[in-house]
């Protein structure tokens, strides 16, 4: 099914070796338990034009020797990793733009086809390097060579498991890396699938790169397309050499694999002891390295690299570019998730009517005062929770998708971050708008345009700050963890806005700690923004109206000061505070994630 991958138009694939010496891990048990070493000193060798498999059962130190040589693991490790090109040796930082990691979750952006995958990874990646007629034919070739042509217009939501897996291949492969490594390429893949995935991994390496993928227990069809394969097994490398030498390896040391016994199956079978504890024996004999059981296979496996091709220089886009890339794709997924726009939009409508009609001539009657207080808290906690939890639930679903795009050389942290933001902005203050104006006007608040313009600002910083906030605990928390902490403060905050309490029944320390409560700073303003300025005395409906002259109230609740835009800047210090910490918290935990 899948033809030989020729990148047209890209420069032939620079080489790279991978050489580790006594790479040892240990990972602590627990938050205060006793340290437990994952990888005991292993070292050894991956090379370019070979398809290397780390194999071993589970619990072996796959996943974690893979994470270390790909970077992702980047303390807690000592050993030596050197990186050896066909120009001699390279630095980390080097060898990192040249290398890419496809984990075993498809990672992929659920709402856009495959097509528009593809256009975004080549902008990302590309850029302007090539002409958009070539990188058309870029992306054509790239998937009809991994029979992805009639999924063009698919969204990725709707692939299949095979399918995912070969898009995931894709989207690396259009900048040509040199080194590529996989996390268990073939779960959750059938036998057809994964032989498919296999043979095409084969065929990658073939044209001269360095391929290397952990595998549990492959069959024998997909063991035999492996050239090497490194076996671990409790921390320590067993063996390390060619796929086709493992039988008469496990020979001469007195273990007879059985006839039409798949090869892969028996290894795993020796080293969890069920012939008897041979991996003291066979630690001693992979640590000697006195005879190599590789096959000698760089003067054949470099044969496509070779072939003559019209190449230009790629030269990846400037970070700025990459953002005007990365701010269009985010509109187009925040337009087509409904969930997300679409039905907040319609819900914000009809919580905006029905706070309008609950609240009716709230606004001008005197004797409806306090109850048009409670509008604006019911307001700014409404705004607060529908623009907090969003944030809360969704952004944990994002970070793997940064960290990989991030990894693979995508884009940088702080470009994204800045495209997301500048996208979400119009869209809060539009959520902000819709739910205010009506409630501001079934309720009759004043028809004077600079009061409704200042409410609707307040309105506007509280759905942005709430928003940051809520980023804020989603990179901190887990989503479960993160909606209960979150409707705890929503809560403490509203017991100290000022209006269930007032300001001055408070305790004096409580008092002194509502200052560090935005929620404050957003029902003042409010109230001063309706009730200030020396706005006239309301008409009453019923014989006595004690609010009916604003300043009883802004008297009564410690509002009398009336420094509408000193929370407006206060407001906007909060919002300034919460971005910039959520920045710094994202960019920590994706380097530890």
């Amino acid at each position: 099914m899948y033809q030989r991958v020729v990148l047209l138009n890209l420069p032939k694939a620079r080489t790279f070796d991978i050489e580790f010496t006594d790479i040892t891990f240990e990972s602590r048990q627990g938050f205060r338990g006793p340290l437990k070493q994952i990888l005991k000193g292993v070292s050894g060798t991956f090379k370019s034009g070979e398809l290397s498999a780390i194999m071993g059962p589970s619990g072996a130190g796959k996943s974690t020797l893979l994470n270390i040589l790909t970077g992702f693991v980047n303390d807690k490790w000592t050993g030596q990793i050197e990186y050896i090109g066909n120009d001699g040796k390279h630095a980390w930082k080097e060898y990192k733009k040249q290398s890419c990691y496809i984990q075993q979750d498809d990672i992929l952006h659920p709402l856009f086809t495959v097509m528009e995958a593809m256009w975004m990874a080549v902008s990302l990646k590309i850029g302007n390097s090539l002409s958009q007629k070539a990188k058309e034919m870029l992306i054509d070739d790239m998937l009809d060579n991994l029979d992805l042509s009639k999924t063009k217009q698919t969204r990725c939501n709707r692939l299949s498991g095979g399918q995912k897996k070969r898009l995931s291949i894709a989207l690396e492969l259009l900048d040509n890396p040199p080194v590529m490594f996989f996390d268990e390429p073939t779960t959750g893949l059938d036998s057809l699938s994964s032989n498919q995935c296999i043979r095409l991994l084969h065929d990658l390496a073939k044209s001269g790169r360095t391929i290397v993928c952990t595998i549990h227990q492959p069959s024998a069809a997909i063991y035999e397309m492996f050239d090497y394969v490194y076996l671990l097994a409790d921390g320590s490398c067993m063996y390390e050499g060619a796929t086709k030498n493992t039988i008469s390896y496990f020979a001469s040391v007195g273990l007879h694999c059985p006839k039409y016994h798949n090869p892969a199956d028996y290894m795993i079978e020796v080293v969890s002891n069920e012939y008897g504890n041979f991996n003291d024996q066979l630690v001693k004999l992979a640590t000697k390295n006195e005879t190599s059981w590789r096959l000698e296979t760089s003067q054949q496996t470099h044969y496509y690299a070779n072939e003559t091709k019209t190449t230009v220089l790629i030269q990846p886009p400037s970070e700025f570019q990459r953002f005007f890339v990365l701010l269009h794709y985010c509109m187009v997924q925040l337009l087509r998730d409904w969930t997300m726009v679409h039905l907040k939009i319609l819900l914000h409508f009809m919580a905006g009517i029905l706070l309008g009609l609950l609240f009716t001539d709230a606004g001008q009657d005197g004797s409806k005062t306090l109850s048009n207080v409670g509008l604006f808290v019911i307001t700014s906690v409404y705004l607060c929770y529908t623009s907090m939890m969003p944030a809360v639930l969704k952004f944990p679903s994002e970070i793997p998708t940064l960290k990989k795009e991030g990894f693979n050389n995508w884009y940088q942290l702080r470009t994204y971050y800045v495209a997301s933001f500048i996208c979400n902005v119009p869209l809060q203050i539009l959520f902000a708008f819709i739910c205010s104006s009506p409630s501001y006007f079934l309720s009759r608040q004043p028809m004077d345009m600079n009061r409704f313009l200042m409410y609707l600002t307040v309105a506007i910083m509280t759905t942005l700050i709430a928003e940051s906030f809520g980023l804020l605990i989603g990179i901190t928390m887990n989503p479960v963890n993160g909606t209960f902490l979150g409707a705890i403060l929503l809560s403490a905050m509203l017991t100290l806005s000022g209006f269930i309490a007032f300001f001055n029944h408070m305790p004096r320390i409580l008092y002194y700690v509502s200052y560090l409560n935005y929620l404050k700073y957003t029902l003042h303003a409010f109230i001063i923004a309706i009730y200030g300025f020396d706005r006239e005395k309301l008409p009453c409906s019923k014989m006595y109206c004690h609010y009916s002259v604003p300043f009883t109230l802004l008297d009564d609740m410690s509002m009398t000061e009336g420094k509408y835009w000193i929370d407006i800047l206060l407001l906007f210090c909060n919002y300034v505070i919460f971005k910039f910490a959520a920045y710094v918290l994202l960019k920590r935990r994706l380097s530890i994630a």
